[in-house]
């Protein structure tokens, strides 16, 4: 089968399913993912089933319309607000972030959000899809607050800036050795790494596109320089940033190219 038929048979297939609504039931078969889709004013097109149990509803069908302050206590429909509005804001996906919620006992807890923009055929927002994933463990060990949250979106928020450990940790109200122990025991990855895969995975996102050159790319995501940020880029991912551009601008003109 050619790329171009590989397409085409893509899209007819996705075509012939009956409703797009049955990604709603593979997360109904995993307790600790909550799932959910809501337009640019924030109300809930969809959630899964879990979702719905948590926020004790009787069927999913019953969040249609809300808002996070309809289903979840105000500081967490706060937090999910301000997030959404940066996402329409920006049209940046939010990756990795910690968050209040409701575990399925009741009792309130944190867990990992991802959050994507999701487009029109014109490539306006017209709104988001959210996968939270619990950390009932590191939750109920304590190694997880507002403190330590805060830092999290502190790194988020200024990956062009300098951004030192020891700092982090002082922010979080830790040590050195106390923070990297619970970023470890959450992201399975030292307070260095989590910085550096943060900053590569922003840098994959910059580079799809051909109008923003490499070394504001670099800047962008607080390299002290190009060359620094080629060489732990081709590190990380095995392909220099313009490798990367050239192999993701192929795949894209493909694909496009197969849709014509």
């Amino acid at each position: 089968m050619t790329d171009s038929g590989k397409h085409d048979w893509r899209d007819r297939f996705m075509a012939s399913v009956a409703s797009p609504w049955y990604v709603e039931r593979l997360f109904d078969r995993l307790p600790d993912i909550v799932f959910s889709i809501k337009d640019r004013q924030g109300r809930y097109v969809s959630i899964s089933e879990t979702a719905a149990v948590r926020c004790g509803l009787k069927h999913r069908t019953d969040a249609i319309g809300k808002t996070a302050y309809d289903l979840f206590p105000k500081p967490m429909a706060e937090r999910y607000t301000r997030q959404d509005e940066r996402l329409f804001r920006t049209g940046k996906p939010i990756i990795d972030n910690l968050d209040l919620t409701v575990f399925r006992d009741g009792s309130s807890g944190w867990c990992l959000s991802t959050k994507e923009p999701l487009r029109d055929a014109r490539g306006g927002i017209v709104g988001l899809a959210c996968i939270s994933k619990d950390l009932i463990e590191p939750s109920r060990a304590g190694f997880i607050d507002s403190a330590f949250a805060d830092t999290i979106d502190h790194v988020l928020a200024h990956l062009d800036e300098p951004l030192r450990m020891d700092t982090l940790a002082q922010r979080a109200g830790l040590s050195a050795a106390q923070f990297d122990r619970r970023m470890k025991k959450i992201f399975q990855l030292s307070a260095g790494q989590y910085v550096i895969k943060t900053r590569i995975d922003l840098a994959m996102r910059l580079l799809t596109a051909d109008d923003v050159v490499i070394a504001d790319v670099a800047q962008h995501c607080g390299f002290s320089d190009q060359s620094a940020f080629s060489r732990q880029f081709r590190h990380v991912t095995g392909l220099t940033p313009r490798q990367y551009r050239q192999l993701v601008g192929e795949n894209l003109n493909a694909e496009s190219g197969a849709r014509r």
